[in-house]
């Protein structure tokens, strides 16, 4: 029968002390000490159980916010890495300064090759790309062989081109106003018909002869802006036949429609030219304007804007 009662000397408290059923429970309990320390059970145990059972516990601490915030902010990176791949992909791939226009935004621009640029450039009329730079100038810059790459950016409601060599230092800043992209992004439009059938041109339609016999009238700096890109005119085939003026203003241009007749069918090529300029040419075509005149000045009243 086991004896609880406290021992009464020494000698007795050491006989209980270093019985067998102590020293037993003693190696036990070092035993399973020295198993924690070196496999990490308990730990093991402990965490098998919390995932087991980590679907039933509620979301919530600090931890779960960091690693909530961690993962948002991962996702969010990784949809702006997409998008500008993707912006960068469709750049590369485009066919005209306008189509680089509509991909620029305010919080991303675009890179290109300076190869890419000069392709791009070569495409446009010789007065649009003498706007944009001169084609010596561009051609001095390529001879060097230290521009490497061009970015664009938006500014204002123009963009900044950037021609940068290989260290992403600035060589050139060239400036593509919101008057040259709207000139860029209309372009000229030729259209099989002829200028009876365009409703913008009705009641203002004028035969070649009197047309440029007005236009002759004025001096060449007022001639360039009511026809800033003759050479597109002389490009195309066949013959002049009738010139058509608009009356609605598009960012401060005003469509013309050329009529050309080539022995076998009539095609209209619309152009444009700047507003105060064309108007002063239609107001010397009706005979409202008996002098010439160079700089911009009162124009009609009743014309539509859109």
């Amino acid at each position: 029968m086991t004896d609880w009662t406290e021992p009464s000397n020494f000698k007795e408290w050491g006989k209980r002390m270093f019985a067998l059923r102590p020293l037993l429970i003693f190696t036990l309990i070092c035993a399973i000490f020295i198993l924690e320390l070196r496999f990490d059970w308990v730990e093991r145990f402990l965490g098998s159980y919390l995932v087991t059972t980590n679907s039933a516990r509620p979301e919530s601490g600090s931890i779960w916010e960091k690693s909530h915030q961690a993962r948002t902010a991962q996702q969010a990176l990784e949809q702006i890495l997409t998008d500008r791949q993707s912006l960068q992909r469709e750049a590369r791939n485009a066919t005209s300064f306008t189509q680089i226009a509509t991909k620029v935004t305010s919080e991303n621009g675009v890179m290109l090759s300076a190869d890419q640029f000069r392709q791009l450039y070569m495409r446009l009329a010789p007065s649009i790309a003498e706007d944009i730079i001169s084609p010596l100038d561009l051609l001095a810059l390529v001879s060097k062989g230290r521009w490497h790459r061009t970015y664009f950016e938006k500014a204002g409601n123009g963009l900044a081109v950037y021609l940068l060599d290989a260290n992403n230092r600035v060589l050139r800043q060239l400036d593509l106003r919101s008057r040259l992209l709207s000139q860029l992004e209309r372009g000229e439009v030729a259209m099989a018909g002829s200028l009876e059938e365009l409703p913008n041109f009705k009641n203002r339609i004028y035969t070649a002869g009197q047309f440029f016999q007005s236009l002759e009238s004025f001096h060449e700096e007022a001639r360039r802006s009511m026809l800033p890109h003759p050479e597109l005119l002389l490009s195309a085939p066949g013959q002049i036949v009738r010139v058509g003026i608009s009356d609605e203003t598009q960012s401060g241009f005003i469509e013309l429609g050329f009529e050309f007749f080539d022995g076998n069918q009539r095609r209209v090529l619309i152009v444009q030219g700047q507003e105060w300029a064309v108007w002063r040419l239609r107001a010397h075509l009706e005979g409202l304007d008996k002098g010439p005149s160079t700089t911009p000045s009162e124009k009609p009243k009743a014309h539509r804007t859109r």
